[in-house]
């Protein structure tokens, strides 16, 4: 459940946006809200969606909430896709093998090769 809360919460274009701002460090809200032309109110629910999901996390310090990255569901969601692009990398390379050794010039090109050997 973690890695689908995880992909919802990146789903979004402000929240991506809001990680990659985290990733330089602990934030206020204030700050993380500045480069977006939406309200104090719409940061804070997509805030709350990041939150939810265990990317980020919000600590009261007095009256300013400063938010942080949380970096294990980011790195489970990584290693999910690395293990993705593992799979098709090795189906696209048998592919290509299989294509490769049905093409007429990869034939002639063995050809050559046993002619040369």
């Amino acid at each position: 459940m973690t890695l689908e809360r995880t992909f919802h919460a990146l789903a979004d274009p402000t929240r991506r946006a809001i990680v990659e701002q985290l990733g330089s460090g602990p934030a206020t809200v204030g700050s993380l809200a500045a480069p977006h032309p939406m309200s104090l109110p719409a940061i804070t629910k997509h805030l709350r969606v990041l939150e939810a999901a265990g990317v980020v996390r919000r600590d009261r310090r007095g009256r300013t909430i400063v938010c942080t990255l949380e970096a294990a569901p980011l790195r489970e969601a990584e290693s999910w896709l690395a293990d993705r692009r593992l799979f098709w990398s090795a189906t696209l390379d048998r592919l290509e093998r299989l294509l490769g050794a049905d093409s007429p010039a990869d034939r002639g090109h063995a050809d050559t090769k046993e002619q040369d050997g």
